[in-house]
């Protein structure tokens, strides 16, 4: 028997509007991107009202793609329309979208996630096959993009706040004690605590190539290649012991997260340990049901879930995995004093102890 539901044709039509609002927030991140790699938002930050043509011009660009695209931002809220032929983007908005040492930056995560999109062909097999999609299977931007859109928030936090929060650390990296930074990427986080913590040392390890030869480019130019050292490897094959092993958003990509703990509490000297930095996400789905949950579940679709379920075990822990959760793995891995000791709208931060 088939049950007829009553449609109420407003809520119909809020969703179709809600919908077509998505469309324009899709392509958006695409005009991000475009105007982040073609220096356009560079160009307008801080010039005032320009005309297409005068941004063709600045940026050696054609008019008429640069009339289109402003005109694409304008209606998405990204630059205001002075007039027809005016665009001006605002202090506020070209310090989120051009100055990239800035905590408020976000441009990285329009790279991050466009990257993220053009793999949907590949989900869409993943889903019926159940198999995975690894991380370095993914656009070459995923990589820059990633570094890119979590880079200030360590820059921001990570040593004024994250470590000062932890229980005798911070003293022990002033005075100098070995650090791992595990799953590293292109070295962000290494090279911010580097930067901070001149008498410590540094070793980075990720299992993507191409990302490690960008973290010790990154930290040669920071100055501090002298006490970094950066691996290619998985979590599991990290040697040596270490007074401090992080891991920065990447505990819940991994396929055995329970396995590549155990590992590295057995690298951790006594009294060391584990800073566990993890998106930021409540226990239950009710949690989460929020603009910035929607982002990470999103991510995690595309991203996490198949990249743990391309490597052995395949937990999958996704994105927004919460703390009780991450509770109970850290101390199956023998890490039973587990404290949460800073947290940002974006990130949980967690002290891991035996």
């Amino acid at each position: 028997m088939t049950t007829t539901t009553a449609v109420d044709e407003q809520r119909l039509m809020n969703f179709v509007f809600k919908a077509v609002g998505d469309f324009g927030a899709m392509l958006a991140g695409s005009m991000a991107v475009i105007g982040d790699k073609l220096g356009l938002y560079r160009a307008m930050a801080g010039a005032g009202p320009l005309t297409p043509a005068e941004l063709a011009e600045r940026t050696g660009t054609v008019e008429r793609y640069v009339r289109e695209w402003l005109s694409a931002q304008a209606a998405a809220g990204y630059v205001e329309a002075v007039d027809d032929n005016h665009f001006l983007l605002p202090t506020e908005h070209a310090i989120a979208l051009a100055d990239e040492n800035s905590p408020a930056s976000v441009i990285g995560g329009f790279e991050l996630t466009l990257a993220a999109i053009r793999s949907t062909d590949r989900l869409v097999t993943a889903f019926k096959t159940g198999e995975g999609v690894g991380w370095h299977e993914h656009h070459e931007d995923l990589f820059e993009g990633t570094e890119r859109f979590f880079r200030p928030g360590y820059a921001a936090n990570l040593t004024s706040a994250w470590i000062p929060a932890m229980d005798g650390v911070e003293e022990k990296l002033s005075a100098g004690i070995r650090v791992a930074d595990v799953g590293c990427g292109h070295g962000a986080s290494t090279v911010v605590m580097a930067s901070a913590y001149p008498n410590s040392t540094f070793v980075g390890i990720d299992y993507h190539p191409g990302s490690i030869e960008a973290a010790q480019d990154r930290a040669a130019s920071a100055g501090v290649s002298n006490r970094t050292r950066f691996e290619v490897g998985r979590a599991t094959e990290l040697t040596g012991t270490y007074d401090l092993i992080c891991l920065f958003d990447c505990l819940h990509d991994m396929g055995d997260p329970v396995g590549a703990l155990t590992h590295l509490q057995d690298h951790l000297s006594p009294g060391g340990s584990v800073l566990i930095v993890e998106p930021f996400a409540g226990d239950h789905l009710m949690d989460n049901l929020n603009p910035v949950g929607a982002v990470y579940y999103g991510a995690s679709t595309l991203l996490c879930t198949p990249n743990s379920l391309s490597q052995e075990v395949g937990a999958a822990l996704g994105a927004q995995a919460g703390e009780a959760r991450l509770r109970e793995v850290a101390a199956a891995a023998g890490l039973p004093d587990f404290t949460r000791v800073a947290e940002t709208p974006f990130n949980l931060v967690f002290q891991a102890r035996r």
